[in-house]
């Protein structure tokens, strides 16, 4: 079968060049013969009749449209071979006899693992695997290599696949996001064989973080089928929103009445764009990337109530409160709610995200935001900003994080508050000079940050809880940087003493240059 897909494909990519000609041959034709269009042109010629086309015009355009089509066709086989009629996954019979018999194996998904993850079946036999999800948190599925596989299984919840009969080695994963990078897999042998006596096994991802994925089968790290239409093909630098566009509110949230911050986050899947012209579902806290900002004070308590109104299972983990994380950083199954409830004793800008595995996985998807806890006595500033620094692994458009994309740490954007370059369409605003108060989280999961404002000094730095700097200090000093790794973040204050655009910017430049950027606009 994969013999004879091959063969339709370049059948149609040497089909598509001799049309392609034809149809340059036959526009040519028809420019030659159309009547003058242009003052002072010299052709000659009869006047067309109203709303007919130029001889050779329509065969021009037949020839031209018939290439189009075999080239779409041609690219879309070689991406996806299962996309020609009659075609499908390679069988798991490999051409044995049946032998009329069947075997039965029920198969456990908990903790990252299927038990037990490998299954000898004597060539000819029946396949019929019970799965039972036996994890408190986590939802999970199975899904063989011949395209056989179980529904999505809740904790609790049970299957059966019938994987048809085996004459060949089958590999099997969970294709809940991250899962079979984490290692969850299942090894189907034929009795008798070695692990690497088919040449159709597949490696354990676990063991092999980025491997390509096949045509036809699910995309490394998503576990959705792929789209063909990677997003990060779409990613221009250069290109500006939409008309309309409205950028991630940076506006700090003022200060409670009480000391008792009530919310209820809900969990649920966004479809947004991340950038001009790129879309990603991402997962999120109450439709937002990042979540929505907290702001307290020192011995402020929060009450959060968390609902997970998706399909697969969340959690979520505050840095700023001191808990045991047996509980309330649980994972929640679809429709779970827990109530997450902390006193914030220190000061500081504070990552909450999912805890739920693969864990970079989910902050990468959109899953975290930023809890400020004012230092007592904090002095009123003009404007008060919060730009929270995280990446983009993006896989296909309109899905989710390429997870081998993180695990490789190779991140196809790096943005503040959620989207490339969105402050740069967008400024931030300030007069000259008017105190600006910029807290800065490193949301990550993978990069550090400096931040940096180009051509401003910060006279006060703020860093994980302590002042670097203060205004009037002795030595007369400043700052031009705040360094901060993975869910560290601080605060820095400025004036501007002339107007004019600022950029702000990581001054890792590698990642000012893939969307950490933005602009603070000071009028007079």
């Amino acid at each position: 079968m994969v013999v004879a897909v091959s063969a339709a494909v370049l059948v149609a990519l040497a089909a598509f060049l001799p049309l392609m000609f034809a149809a340059m041959r036959a526009a040519r034709r028809a420019r030659q013969e159309a009547p003058a269009a242009v003052p002072g042109s010299r052709r000659t010629g009869p006047a067309p009749v109203a709303g007919e086309r130029p001889r050779g015009q329509v065969s021009g355009l037949v020839a031209a449209g018939l290439a189009i089509v075999v080239l779409a066709v041609a690219v879309g086989v070689a991406v996806d071979p299962t996309a020609l009629p009659g075609t499908a996954r390679e069988p798991g019979d490999a051409g044995v006899a049946a032998t009329g018999r069947t075997t039965e194996v029920v198969v456990t998904a908990a903790d990252m693992r299927f038990t037990p993850d490998t299954i000898s079946v004597p060539a000819g036999n029946r396949l019929v695997i019970t799965v039972r999800n036996a994890d408190d948190q986590d939802v999970h599925d199975l899904v063989l290599d011949t395209g056989a596989r179980t529904p999505d299984l809740a904790p609790g919840q049970s299957a059966r696949l019938d994987a048809g009969v085996v004459g060949r080695a089958i590999e099997g994963w969970c294709s809940m996001p991250g899962h079979r990078q984490m290692g969850m897999v299942l090894h189907i042998r034929v009795a008798g064989t070695a692990p690497s006596a088919s040449p159709d096994a597949m490696p354990d991802m676990a063991d092999m973080p980025g491997m390509p994925g096949m045509p036809g089968m699910d995309m490394p790290g998503t576990g959705q089928p792929s789209t063909g239409d990677p997003a990060a093909a779409h990613l221009d630098f250069g290109a500006t929103p939409s008309p309309g566009f409205t950028a991630h509110d940076p506006v700090l949230p003022p200060l409670p009445a009480g000391h008792v911050i009530r919310r209820t986050f809900t969990v649920s899947d966004l479809d947004t764009e991340v950038a001009p012209g790129v879309r990603q579902t991402l997962w999120t806290y109450d439709g937002t990337m990042p979540g929505p900002v907290l702001h307290g004070r020192v011995g402020d308590r929060f009450v959060i109530r968390l609902v997970n109104d998706t399909d697969i299972g969340h959690s979520i983990d505050f840095h700023a409160g001191q808990v045991a994380p047996d509980r309330p950083m649980r994972t929640l199954a679809p429709g779970q709610s827990l109530t997450y409830r902390f006193t914030a004793y220190h000061s500081g800008i504070w990552l909450y995200h999912c805890s739920s595995m693969p864990m970079s996985a989910h902050i990468a998807n959109g899953m975290f935001g930023a809890v400020v806890i004012d230092p007592p006595d904090l002095a009123p500033v003009a404007h008060s900003y919060v730009l929270v620094q995280s990446e983009l692994y993006l896989g296909d458009q309109d899905g989710s994080v390429d997870v081998d994309k993180v695990r490789a740490e190779q991140p196809d954007a790096v943005v503040f508050n959620g989207y490339a370059d969105q402050y740069d369409a967008d400024p931030l605003t300030a007069r000259v000079g008017q105190r600006v108060r910029i807290w800065v989280l490193d949301a990550g999961p993978n990069r550090p940050t400096d931040f940096h404002v180009v051509g401003g000094q910060f006279d006060t730095v703020f860093s994980e809880g302590a002042y670097l700097l203060r205004r009037h200090n002795p030595e007369h000093g400043a700052s031009q940087a705040l360094s901060l790794g993975p869910a560290q973040g601080g605060f820095v204050e400025m004036s501007f003493r002339q107007p004019g655009h600022y950029p702000f910017v990581s001054h890792v430049m590698v990642d000012a240059e893939r969307g950490a950027h933005g602009v603070i606009r000071v009028r007079r």
